[in-house]
């Protein structure tokens, strides 16, 4: 039968055996009106007055959103929040693009995520978390570092939080505080929220939230310099809005995660031999690094030993920032990457993702579908793949006829579990 799979900003037809299994989150249709449902959630707000009577005309406001990695409609949150606060005037707004560790946004991509007006009559920044004098130090966390934020963040009398709400595979659900942390932190920061031993806790997983170290830190660092008020919501496939969550920083994110769970997480009664995941397309399937989390979803019911075949298109590369790529030299498998990433004197930026990948590695083989040269698939110690339909045949003959197979055409936005 065929089935489409997500891929970049097209879809990918392919034909799976009859008998696939078809894993996807139950069909929420987009809000009728999705304008309004946001403007009705800035004005019955969870735990909070509404938006509107909590900042002063007096006030700089800093609105911080997520990088263009993340399919957050900023387009529509952004010029409502604005239009909510009207009685600002606009010099005294900020949009703080919450790049974490990523490259900056270019006015035309920027464009792309927040519309023309924005540009044309907002400021925006790009989170440097390289950047000691772009950030401010507000001492020191439980977690073993020093805290650093964004400074124009920090320093604004009204801060809001801005992004969307999906299973996450190792903070339980991204939204809510990981807006602000990694989003706007300093490195120092970000490399102990991503270090070897919060990753490679095992409760820092999908969808879970109770004594998940990643999750505990991002949520002691917003207590730290808490935003004043979350929007948030959660997607369907076509990227259009199905909720909106606003108000006060925990309880609304609380609730978002909650319908995102009965939605988004599809139980299974065994593990399959073969799964075919996607990244859910773009923009989240921008580059490799990213497609890390495509695999990880399909880890959760791929069998030991098992193949996973992720499509990906990777438009911007593995990407070329950063270490992910350069990582994958130091050793000569995933279980030799492992060993070196848990040694605690081994700390490097981008390690964090290596170590999801390489425990996936660890457990299957991994084979991609993209844009990449085989030559760049390979020098990450992954397989490629040119034809999804002819790899299936390929693995016919090490798992046999009856070989087990599972689709996730939406790739992380379903999250199963065995």
């Amino acid at each position: 039968m065929q089935t489409s799979l997500l891929y970049g900003k097209q879809h990918l037809e392919v034909n799976v055996p009859e008998d696939a299994y078809i894993i996807e989150p139950n069909n929420l249709p987009a809000l009728e009106d999705q304008n309004q449902a946001v403007r009705d959630a800035l004005r019955n707000p969870i735990d909070t007055p509404p938006l509107q009577s909590m900042a002063k005309a007096s006030d700089k406001v800093a609105i911080v959103i997520s990088d263009i990695t993340r399919p957050t409609p900023n387009h529509i949150l952004v010029p409502l929040l604005i239009e909510e606060l009207s009685h600002i005037p606009h010099e005294q707004f900020v949009i703080i693009n919450g790049t974490g560790t990523h490259r900056d946004q270019t006015e035309e991509e920027l464009v792309g995520m927040l519309g023309q007006w924005v540009v044309d009559n907002i400021r925006i920044i790009n989170n440097h978390c390289h950047e000691k004098d772009e950030l401010v130090n507000l001492g020191r966390s439980t977690f073993g570092c020093d805290i650093y934020l964004n400074k124009e963040y920090v320093e604004a009398d009204f801060r809001i939080n801005t992004g969307f709400i999906e299973p996450h595979f190792f903070a339980g659900f991204s939204g809510g505080p990981k807006g602000i942390m990694p989003g706007i932190a300093g490195i120092e920061t970000i490399m102990t929220f991503h270090n070897a031993r919060m990753i490679g806790d095992p409760k820092s997983t999908w969808g879970n939230m109770e004594d998940n170290p990643v999750q505990n830190m991002t949520r002691e660092i917003n207590r730290v310099c808490p935003p004043d008020f979350l929007l948030n919501v959660t997607l369907n496939g076509d990227k259009d809005i199905t909720g909106v969550f606003a108000g006060e920083l925990f309880a609304a994110h609380e609730k978002g995660c909650a319908f995102t769970k009965e939605h988004a997480m599809i139980q299974c009664e065994e593990r399959f031999d073969v799964v075919i995941t996607t990244n859910s397309g773009y923009p989240l399937d921008q580059n490799l690094y990213q497609a890390v989390k495509g695999m990880s979803a399909a880890h959760k019911i791929v069998k030991e030993g098992g193949a996973i075949i992720v499509a990906a298109e990777c438009s911007d590369g593995i990407p070329d920032h950063g270490n992910f790529a350069e990582i994958f030299s130091m050793a000569d498998s995933p279980q030799k990457l492992l060993d070196m990433i848990n040694d605690p004197e081994f700390k490097m930026f981008d390690q964090w993702q290596v170590q999801k990948q390489a425990v996936i590695q660890v457990w299957a083989d991994v084979y991609v579908h993209s844009k990449l040269s085989n030559e760049q698939i390979e020098q990450t110690m992954l397989n490629p793949c040119n034809d999804i339909e002819q790899t299936l045949e390929d693995l016919k003959q090490k798992y046999g006829p009856d070989m087990s197979v599972a689709v996730l055409p939406l790739g992380p936005l379903t999250i199963p579990y065995v």
